[in-house]
């Protein structure tokens, strides 16, 4: 008997507690009419599941309270006491308390605050899921931030609390982030020029643009004061200090060039690889813009330090085109055949020079001197799109042969065999041979 009384005491405890007073801006919301008004409504609403014996949800209650009359007659700010009404809390999966859902442009799906809890949390990120129903109804007029839906963003990736140690931090490429409000008005001013530096330097520098006022804890841990703000993280192994500030101007022509400034630092020089196989050449012409393929005289016509210095000249040329992130290789003259033919080089003799685009299956010869001064001027006229083109032969490129690669050393000729005549009988040799 004495349980059954401490029982209904809690129970009757429990359903009389109440958080929020009537004359609160936060709605009451209860099974009978959360259907009616929050999911069949066209208004967003900021929902909080609470137990009224629980803490943090007492503590909420100032900043909570404060954010529903900021937003009143903008959004709707409502409360669920879940620990009586359990089955709503279950239905959308409330485990803890408090809980707080953005029912916005798809009330079956509401999405789970994990902000600041704070009133300019919630003012923000009911703010920013008013701006994602518009989007989704195709009411937007394109000028948002670049990384809140803008439709010349595709290259901009968006970061979140959740995802940026992995796409950023764990990464080796070098990012540029910017910090943005959805109201900014310089941030809306930025996205365009944003979202173009991001097309222009796609596959060299990743650009992202992460909410600041949604995620408050990557913006907080950089101490994102205003917006928009960018900073940049440079390439290679990183971690949370792996940041510095973005200097540059805020057109997309400044972006460029201040990032690929800062990208060229960080580029190291290619590799000039023997193509000793076909894994070689593929790596060389199908995993980079363009490939510089090279053939060389023969060892026995152009000894080491001949062919030294000519691969001394491709280096040096790798090391000014590098920011171009082509491929280069070299051949002995006559070890790959098949190649020469597709790209018709060494009719005019060796050292010679194609450079070849494996996703047009064109290719441009050097013409001139196979020196620095050359080779220079034919590199820098096709990276400005000048210069005469022809096809590969068999719009592929060849199969090339297995060789062993250069061992540094000079070339010799093979050792003739002596011959012993002393058993031979001088009648049995041709006469021309006496």
């Amino acid at each position: 008997m004495h349980q059954l009384v401490c029982l209904f005491l809690a129970t009757l405890v429990s359903s009389s507690v109440a958080l929020y007073p009537s004359s609160s801006d936060v709605v009451e919301l209860t099974p009978d009419n959360f259907e009616r008004r929050v999911i069949q409504s066209d208004e967003v609403w900021i929902v909080e599941f609470f137990a009224p014996w629980c803490g943090h949800c007492k503590n909420l209650v100032p900043e909570y309270s404060k954010a529903a009359s900021q937003l009143k007659g903008v959004v709707k700010v409502g409360a669920v006491d879940a620990d009586q009404h359990k089955s709503l809390g279950g239905q959308y999966g409330v485990r803890g308390f408090p809980s707080i859902k953005i029912f916005g442009a798809n009330k079956r799906k509401p999405e789970d605050y994990n902000g600041a809890r704070t009133a300019k949390g919630f003012v923000d990120a009911a703010l920013d899921a008013i701006r994602k129903k518009i989007d989704t109804q195709g009411g937007s007029s394109g000028g948002g931030s670049s990384g809140s839906g803008n439709k010349d963003s595709k290259d901009v990736v968006e970061l979140t609390d959740s995802n940026f140690e992995d796409l950023v931090l764990k990464s080796e490429d070098m990012w540029l982030v910017e910090f943005y409000a959805p109201w900014c008005g310089h941030c809306k001013n930025l996205a365009p020029q944003w979202a173009s530096a991001a097309t222009e330097l796609k596959g060299k520098v990743k650009l992202g643009a992460l909410d600041a006022t949604v995620h408050q804890l990557i913006a907080s841990r950089y101490r994102i004061e205003g917006y928009p703000t960018i900073k940049y993280f440079a390439a290679g192994k990183k971690d949370s200090d792996s940041v510095q500030d973005y200097t540059g101007g805020r057109v997309s022509k400044d972006i460029v060039e201040w990032a690929m400034e800062k990208f060229a630092d960080n580029i190291k020089p290619p590799e000039i690889k023997q193509l000793v196989s076909q894994a070689v050449l593929k790596e060389a012409c199908e995993e980079h813009p363009l490939c510089v393929v090279s053939v060389l005289p023969h060892i026995l016509d152009c000894q080491s330090k001949c062919r030294n210095d000519y691969l001394n000249i491709l280096q040096s040329m790798g090391e000014k085109f590098k920011n171009k992130m082509w491929g280069w290789v070299w051949s002995e003259a006559g070890a790959q055949s098949d190649l020469e033919s597709a790209l018709d080089i060494g009719g005019f003799g060796y050292p010679a020079m194609a450079v070849v685009n494996t996703k047009k299956m064109k290719y441009s010869i050097l013409r001139g001197s196979f020196s620095s001064d050359g080779i220079k001027e034919f590199l820098r006229d096709l990276s400005f799109g000048r210069g005469s083109t022809a096809p590969v032969k068999g719009a592929s490129l060849p199969s090339t042969n297995s060789v062993d690669p250069w061992d540094g050393k000079d070339g010799e000729l093979p050792a003739e065999e002596d011959i012993d005549l002393s058993d031979v009988e001088l009648d049995d040799l041709p006469k021309e041979e006496l």
